[in-house]
């Protein structure tokens, strides 16, 4: 373990309430130098009787002397005091009268260097008992730590059986502490935080405050620089470092702060070497972003940034996509690894300039949602002006479709079947956080349309979302190139729109939905062909696996129950947006 950024011990007796103690009382004790360094620990009690004796010391302690034994002239008695003070006792209780009158003027002048309380007692008091009582408030001291220690020890213990989650582990660890707690990883992203306490996500200010320390780091590539008194520590275990786990400044604690800290990193390695793939790790501080952002819990530009680029997401003067990209026909093998590859193919198609930050998808087991993050200028945001030469071209395939094509490839299995695709979804443009979200938000219910159908030939997701060309076995869907479905889907929530909808394809529903002859239960998704190619009625038939005499049938059918001509401009735009808000 890493030494902790400020190392706190139990909670030991201070020297200010040592002094407290009616044996030293009765010693008409006078703080000669003043209420410097009464904060102190007092690690145990000890009497200093001549002047080797304080060569013996080892830190710590509360120093009763006399002075007996002690020279008288100037010179030595700076040496003795020197000694003295050099072994960093917790204070020092002088008692005059023996051989002092008043206490050593070089011992004053040392203790107030080296900022070591200097009493002097005025009367004589009974070094025995002074000793015995100080020992009596250490021994308790320790013995609490012991007890909290072992507390903390089995509440982390029972945590790691039961396979808590990380954040769930953070967030035990930041109650125990009273204070904010950050995991970050090796590249010091963050992975999960907590606040402390019964309020914990009731002041997103404290958030910011937390998070501001990580982002600033990632936006600078320095090491994170956590407030002073901040107790930090690796988590690693067999001489493997995966991160470090840092409380901010609290109150004290009886087993001491850095002590809760490590074991609390310890068990985080525990945990993070059951997990040999990392997953929980990997899918742990996305997933908390992810659900952050699409559930609207940040207040403005300023959070929203923090949490972006704490967590890996450069934001100011990057160009910015919301995208998804989800496995489409037979895999021929576990869902797991197809998701596997293709967030690996992601983050590979996107390095090393652009960052990207990926969870799985909440809307369907074989997607994923992402956010991009791309220099200016990069050719890989599609942007015309990064393009040159044959990528110019209309028909040249999208830049990161191809690059992430050049990663599967190397990839994917020599078995797979010749129909799997994977679709990548890429939402507008965006420069600022909160056009990012909305990118993402839109682009997401890509999810839903293209997850209808393992082999991505539903015609409701084509009509909604068309393939513009891809590369090898990636296809792409541009929002750019989908200008009505992004404008719909934008007001799709409100009820007009869906009052809208619901009125101008309910016949065609209620149709679907009945059973018995006459009732094909398709006629939705023969719309959806014949708005996908209105002035191609074959190709329409193709896409909905119909023949041409059937599917002339259907259209025929939606004419007379919608009361339509299909053949009006007006009527096509109309149905279309009411599908698209049905989407």
């Amino acid at each position: 373990m890493e030494t902790a950024m400020q190392q706190e011990n139990a909670p030991l007796p201070t020297v200010r309430d040592v002094l407290s103690l009616t044996e030293i009382s009765a010693g008409s004790p006078e703080l000669v130098t003043g209420d410097l360094g009464l904060a102190r620990p007092v690690r145990w009690a000890h009497v200093v009787a001549g002047a080797g004796a304080a060569a013996l010391l080892d830190g710590g302690e509360l120093v009763l002397t006399t002075g007996a034994g002690w020279p008288s002239d100037d010179a030595s008695l700076a040496a003795l005091a020197e000694t003295l003070t050099d072994a960093d006792p917790a204070a020092v209780i002088f008692e005059l009268g023996a051989g002092f009158e008043t206490a050593p003027p070089p011992l004053v002048a040392r203790c107030i260097e080296r900022e070591i309380p200097l009493i002097a007692l005025h009367n004589e008091v009974r070094f025995v008992q002074i000793t015995q009582r100080v020992h009596q408030r250490v021994l308790a001291a320790q013995n609490e730590a012991l007890e909290a220690r072992e507390a903390v020890h089995r509440m982390l213990t029972e945590l790691g059986l039961n396979r808590s989650p990380v954040d769930y582990v953070v967030a035990r660890i930041a109650d125990v502490l009273g204070s904010p707690v950050v995991l970050e990883d090796a590249g010091h992203r963050v992975i999960a935080w907590a606040q402390a306490g019964p309020q914990v996500g009731t002041d997103p200010a404290a958030d910011d405050e937390l998070l501001a320390v990580w982002a600033a780091a990632q936006h600078s590539g320095a090491d994170p620089r956590p407030p002073a008194g901040s107790t930090r520590v690796a988590v690693e275990a067999r001489g493997q470092r995966w991160g470090f786990l840092t409380a901010l400044p609290g109150a004290p604690h009886p087993a001491g702060r850095a002590t809760v800290l490590e074991l609390g990193a310890f068990a985080l390695a525990l945990g993070r070497l059951a997990d040999a793939d990392g997953e929980q790790w990997l899918e742990l501080g996305s997933k908390r972003l992810f659900d952050a952002v699409l559930e609207g819990r940040y207040r403005g530009e300023r959070d929203l940034t923090l949490q972006l680029e704490s967590a890996g997401l450069p934001v100011a003067g990057r160009v910015l996509f919301g995208a998804t990209l989800t496995g489409t026909g037979d895999f021929g093998g576990h869902e797991g690894l197809e998701l596997a590859t293709l967030r690996t193919a992601l983050h590979r198609a996107v390095a090393p300039e652009g960052r990207v930050l990926l969870a799985a998808s909440p809307r369907s087991a074989r997607g994923l949602v992402a956010l991009l993050s791309f220099p200016e200028g990069d050719p890989r945001t599609g942007d015309s002006r990064a393009l040159t030469g044959a990528d110019l071209r209309h028909d040249a395939p999208h830049p990161l479709a191809a690059r992430l094509a050049k990663e599967l490839e190397m990839m994917l299995p020599a078995t797979l079947p010749a129909s799997w695709r994977a679709r990548l979804s890429l939402g507008v443009t965006a420069r600022r956080p909160k056009a990012l979200i909305a990118s993402l938000e839109r682009i997401a219910h890509e999810v839903v349309a293209s997850g209808r159908t393992q082999d991505g030939s539903d015609p409701v997701a084509r009509s909604v979302a068309r393939t513009v060309r891809g590369s090898g076995r990636v296809e792409v869907l541009l929002a750019e190139r989908q200008p009505l479905a992004y404008l719909v889907r934008g007001l799709a929530s409100t009820p007009e729109v869906q009052d809208f909808s619901r009125t101008m394809l309910e016949p065609l529903i209620t149709h679907d939905s009945a059973r018995g002859a006459g009732h094909s239960g398709d006629l939705i998704v023969v719309l959806a062909a014949y708005l996908a190619h209105p002035t191609n009625r074959s190709l329409a038939a193709q896409e909905a696996r119909l023949s041409r005499s059937v599917f002339y049938q259907r259209i025929a059918l939606i004419e007379e129950l919608l009361d339509v001509d299909l053949a009006e401009g007006a009527t096509i735009a109309a149905l279309t947006v009411a599908l698209l808000a049905r989407e």
